[in-house]
């Protein structure tokens, strides 16, 4: 399997497990095919052409698609966060004779930088999936992509992959699919062992390599609002959506009855409004939460004969 096509096997794998119905899916990739269509020639050149396929703005081939599209993709390193040291180290490890076909990183970087708060929208659904109406998702979201958006937009985005370019490695990323990964895998969890109090949780997630690699490293799952003995109620975990919920949705969880929420991280602001509306909170963790959605990642990659090592805040665990 060429490089690209690895690339590309990861966004449709991501696909097949987004929380938003399939018509969603497909209606943010019509309206992408509707805006190129409408554009002049000369517009067109700067359309991201990406999106008549691929609906995650946050996912995108940072740099070296044309030298991907003609390499076999045997041994790729994956990273959480890459920076342009991780990319110097993929070179130094090259040049110590281990094969490194391309540079993968999770969170978006390069053309994938700006324009992700576009998948935040991924969040209206998810709530709506647990009793918020989804007027009132959309609401509450919107106001937080801007935000989002203001703050990207300082960034120096293009950073790594100009480093990626000057070390002529191949250089992509996989966010809200992977991201995909992870919110179904925790939820078909929750729905697999019904768990009564906030202690079974915890137990639940440990019993994943991710969590437990995590622990080792002073991060294990952590119960911060409520304790093991409490009674958990209806429990869901927000996984994905591009970043933290905007606070306000927590008060809407409870009023849809949702008693518990699991997530990866969660901003000060919003912890304090769980414990003003009572909500339980469990943070998972960041480097264990998203290294778990990767590795489903890597496991279809790896049944195509694709080797993945970590790096940056990555394990690599098989599920194979």
């Amino acid at each position: 399997m060429k490089i690209y096509d690895a690339y590309r096997l990861a966004i449709e794998t991501g696909m097949k497990h987004d929380p938003r119905p399939k018509e969603e899916v497909d209606r943010v990739l019509a309206n992408a095919r509707k805006a190129y269509d409408s554009l002049s020639a000369d517009e067109k050149e700067f359309f991201d052409a990406e999106s008549l396929w691929n609906p995650y703005y946050d996912s995108r081939f940072a740099w070296g698609d044309d030298i991907a599209k003609e390499t076999e993709a045997e041994r790729l390193m994956w990273g959480i966060d890459i920076g342009t040291g991780e990319m110097v180290l993929a070179d130094r490890l090259k040049e110590k004779g281990q094969r490194i076909d391309a540079v993968v990183a999770h969170h978006p970087t390069g053309k994938s930088r700006n324009p992700f708060p576009k998948v935040m929208s991924i969040q209206s659904d998810l709530f709506a999936n647990f009793g918020v109406p989804i007027n009132v998702s959309e609401a509450l979201v919107k106001p937080k992509m801007d935000e989002v958006l203001y703050n990207v937009m300082g960034s120096n985005y293009n950073q790594v992959a100009d480093s990626a370019r000057l070390l002529n490695i191949p250089f992509f990323n996989v966010h809200c699919p992977a991201d995909n990964m992870v919110q179904d895998y925790v939820m078909n969890l929750l729905e697999q062992t019904q768990p009564k109090r906030l202690g079974d949780i915890v137990d639940m997630l440990m019993k994943e390599p991710e969590f437990k690699q995590a622990a080792r490293l002073n991060d294990p799952p952590r119960i911060i609002v409520g304790n093991r003995d409490s009674r958990c109620g209806t429990a869901v975990c927000k996984m994905n959506g591009g970043t933290s919920a905007p606070d306000g949705m927590y008060e809407e969880l409870v009023k849809a009855g949702v008693g518990t929420i699991i997530g990866m991280h969660f901003p000060n602001s919003s912890i304090e409004q769980c414990r003003k509306h009572h909500l339980n909170v469990i943070i998972s963790g960041h480097m264990s939460s998203d290294s778990l959605g990767v590795n489903l990642i890597c496991d279809e990659w790896e049944k195509h004969g694709i080797e993945v090592f970590g790096a940056a805040g990555f394990t690599r665990f098989s599920r194979n």
